[in-house]
This record gives C-alpha cells, sequence and structure tokens, in this order.
C-alpha cells in the first residue's frame, strides 16, 4: 500500500464545507477553515489507502472526513470524550458517504476517560492536538497504549502544538481557554519522541509548521513488521 492524495488547504476545506452542515454555527465553521491552520495535507501523504485507522480524540470528525476524501481507507474508527463532539460528527455521518467511491462510512465513538480503546490493531493511529489537553502524569501511558494498538509495519501519525517560544504556545493556550475553557500541559516534542521510541516505534519524519500565529509539530513513527 502507498499513500495517495497529497492536496492543498483549500481542497481539504471545500471538503469540511462539504461535510459540516448540520450543528452549532461556531463549530461548524471552525471545521470549514481548521484545514487553513492545521497542516493536514502534511499527515494524510502518512495515510496508505485502503487502511484500517484508529484516530485517538477525534473531535467532531474532521480528520475522518479528510481521509475518507483523500485515502479512501478500508474502515475509520474514532473516538473522543466530548459528547457534543461526537454528536457533531454524527449528525453529518450521512454526507462521508459522497466523499469518495470506495471508503467506508467511519465509525465515531463516545468513550469516556479511561474507558477501553476499540478491539484489535490497526495500520494507522493518529493522534492529532490530543496530548495537549491530557494531564501531564498520563500523556506517556496514553501514547504507549497508541503504540501498543499499532500494527507490525503501520504508522503513528502525532500531531501537536508547539510549546517553543512563547507567542504562539501563548495563542494556542488563550484559544483553548475560549472555546475549550481548559488549562493545557504541553508535552515536550523531544520527551513524546522519547517515550514513542523506548515502546520500539521508529522515528521516520519530525517536522514543524507555522500557520498564522499557530505553531505545529508532526512526528510520524513506523512499527516493525514481525
Amino acid at each position: 500500500m502507498k499513500a495517495i492524495g497529497i492536496t492543498s488547504p483549500a481542497r481539504l476545506a471545500d471538503v469540511a464545507r462539504r461535510v459540516f452542515r448540520a450543528g452549532p454555527f461556531l463549530v461548524r465553521n471552525l471545521q470549514h477553515w481548521r484545514p487553513y491552520i492545521c497542516p493536514f495535507e502534511q499527515m494524510l501523504p502518512h495515510v496508505p489507502a485502503r487502511s484500517h485507522i484508529l484516530d485517538i480524540g477525534c473531535g467532531g470528525g474532521l480528520w475522518g472526513a479528510l481521509v475518507a476524501a483523500v485515502c479512501k481507507p478500508a474502515r475509520f474508527v474514532g473516538f473522543d470524550s466530548s459528547r457534543n463532539a461526537i454528536a457533531m460528527a454524527h449528525a453529518n455521518l450521512a454526507r462521508f458517504d459522497t466523499l469518495a467511491d470506495g471508503a467506508t462510512r467511519p465509525e465515531f465513538l463516545l468513550l469516556d476517560v479511561g474507558a477501553p480503546w476499540p478491539e484489535g490493531t490497526f495500520d494507522v493511529v493518529s493522534i492529532i492536538d490530543v496530548v495537549h489537553h491530557i494531564p501531564p502524569r498520563f500523556q506517556r501511558s496514553v501514547l504507549e497504549q497508541a503504540a501498543g494498538v499499532l500494527a507490525p509495519g503501520g504508522v503513528l501519525i502525532y500531531k501537536d502544538m508547539t510549546a517553543r517560544g512563547w507567542f504562539r504556545p501563548a495563542m494556542n493556550r488563550l484559544h483553548d481557554l475560549a472555546l475549550a475553557r481548559q488549562w493545557i500541559h504541553y508535552a515536550p516534542l523531544d520527551q513524546v519522541e522519547s517515550w514513542l521510541t523506548h515502546v520500539g516505534l521508529t522515528l521516520t519524519r519530525r517536522d514543524s509548521f507555522t500557520r498564522g500565529w499557530y505553531g505545529h509539530e508532526l512526528l510520524v513513527f513506523h512499527k516493525p513488521p514481525v
């Protein structure tokens, strides 16, 4: 299998507008504009076509929509502890069927913090803009659990907001205080890399991006085949 569908923020934003038409106005529009501030086009090439994907902290389902449109997964399972986020995903689920021939409809699950994760292993595990919402004492265990459900030969995609400097971390902190009403905790990128290589994953890409006043950090890992 190989990655397909490298595309542009504008095309991904068009996908978001086509899918997210139901739900609260502000939340819908955040989905529509997020491809311009989050480098999804940098992550999509790491998703093989027809793969089985687990998205940890899936929010309203935007990553699921973009993967369905570009990569045609065999299975996509996303879960989140936010009832409102999963309600948004379910409210727009019927429009996922129009995204790409051959893509199966994603599954979006409401799971409380600490509940068992979906069973099985996955070709791709993604954890995008999630870890800074997790209390520091649990960040390592969540990442190790993510590595544990990755199939041999699989890909783990980690993306989070930058902790470097002061301006961009501060702007994102204000963003989360306003929208999530949460005081966040950044995980240093070197620490994340150390945790995941310690459990046997191999780092294949480390990168950073800026979009406006937002800073992003990306790590891509592979699990050795059996």
